[in-house]
């Protein structure tokens, strides 16, 4: 059972949907019959594409 709050509203939509596209990416079938080893890759793969997003975002903002 997740227990993280959103920080912006709206975001729970788009973040399924990055979710999905890289467990398409992986050829992972997400869900209860995979195991944690395939789900957890997908998250952290998640995770790695959102810290970068994040650091270019500030890398950008520093810039202007």
């Amino acid at each position: 059972m997740a227990r993280n709050k959103l920080l912006v509203p709206g975001a729970g939509t788009v973040l399924d949907q990055m979710k999905q596209e890289i467990a398409n990416e992986f050829g992972v079938q997400l869900g209860a019959d995979t195991t944690a080893r395939a789900n957890g890759s997908v998250g952290g793969e998640m995770t790695k594409r959102l810290v970068a997003m994040a650091e270019q975002q500030l890398k950008n903002q520093q810039n202007q």
